[in-house]
């Protein structure tokens, strides 16, 4: 892999004042004219708050890992050659950009002192790429070099899954939601619970979340957020290896496969969520059928109504009831 020493000087996390950095400052958001490219397909935006269920998801799919700076136009480039290299490869790792100006903690975790830095991570284990700005070549052998060598070193440590999709980056929707601030977007109803979640309070968001669906238990959008509310609020945290073992150790344990098909929905393998579960129930389980189905059913309020797999598991779970 590419290394670096030295730093580029985007931002300093010392504290002094970078005239060439401001220099290179833009205002526009990621996906407005004259801004970064906007998060989008493969590509997310992590935060502190955010962080640690990301860093979990690692064990299920390779993370390229990019801290950075979305105002500092000398980035741009590079943010958008890696995220271009990422989305074709439909999944097969996932690129987790991250703010260092607003999230110096992580900066900080990671020892580094400036933008842009590069770093993958494979099951929780983050390993250092680059740090400084690329050349052009450098550039090149990450995308095309070791991308695909950190793809084939989690497939041999085992991490064999697909990073969810989250829509298409160039689209008027993603450019919308990166051109304004998402808080502006959500609905008064639902702003308490949303700012609970950006804080953490994953417990205390799903809460919320079920008060706006007492008030109107048709909003899609409170269901699907309170599901995802719960869903972080129970396995956010957990120990991936201790998860997968508990579940490979009791297979006759209701609520060790609850545990780990909640692992395979936060990392994105919603067909081996369902199929895990409704697996256990087909085979022989009939007794565990209602933690089971209440479980499928918060799963079954994340992905889109039209969501081919959905309609399935939905057929799948009638007939194993009657």
């Amino acid at each position: 892999m590419a290394e670096r020493q030295a730093f580029h000087p985007g931002v300093s996390l010392a504290g002094a004042v970078d005239l060439e950095a401001l220099k290179h400052q833009v205002k526009a958001e990621p996906g407005q004219a004259g801004g970064a490219p906007a998060a989008g397909g493969y590509v997310i935006d992590t935060t502190e708050n955010t962080f640690q269920a990301m860093v979990q998801t690692s064990a299920t799919f390779p993370i390229l890992l990019f801290l950075w700076v979305p105002t500092d136009d000398r980035l741009f480039a590079m943010a958008r050659a890696l995220g271009d290299a990422v989305n074709k490869l439909n999944g097969q790792i996932q690129l987790s950009r991250i703010d260092i100006a607003s999230n110096p903690s992580i900066a900080q975790a990671f020892q580094i002192q400036g933008a842009p830095a590069l770093f993958a991570l494979i099951g929780g284990r983050p390993m250092p790429i680059l740090q400084g700005l690329p050349s052009d070549e450098e550039l090149q052998q990450i995308t095309g070099v070791v991308v695909p060598k950190l793809i084939a070193a989690a497939q041999q440590a085992g991490v064999t899954g697909t990073a969810p999709y989250s829509g298409d980056p160039d689209s008027d929707a993603a450019n919308s939601a990166s051109a304004g601030s998402v808080q502006d977007q959500v609905p008064p109803e639902h702003q308490e619970a949303y700012m609970l979640a950006q804080q953490g309070d994953y417990a205390g968001a799903a809460a919320a979340y079920e008060k706006v669906l007492e008030a109107d238990p048709n909003d899609t959008r409170a269901a699907r957020e309170r599901a995802k509310a719960l869903l972080l609020a129970r396995s956010a945290n957990a120990d991936v290896r201790v998860v997968r073992a508990a579940a490979a150790d009791k297979p006759d344990d209701v609520d060790a496969q609850l545990a780990v098909a909640d692992i395979d929905m936060i990392g994105g393998q919603i067909q081996d969520a369902f199929d895990r579960l409704l697996d256990f129930v087909a085979a022989g389980h009939k007794a565990d059928i209602e933690p089971v189905r209440q479980r499928l059913l918060e799963y079954f309020t994340i992905p889109e109504p039209t969501d081919e797999r959905l309609k399935r598991a939905r057929r799948r779970l009638a007939t194993l009831m009657y």
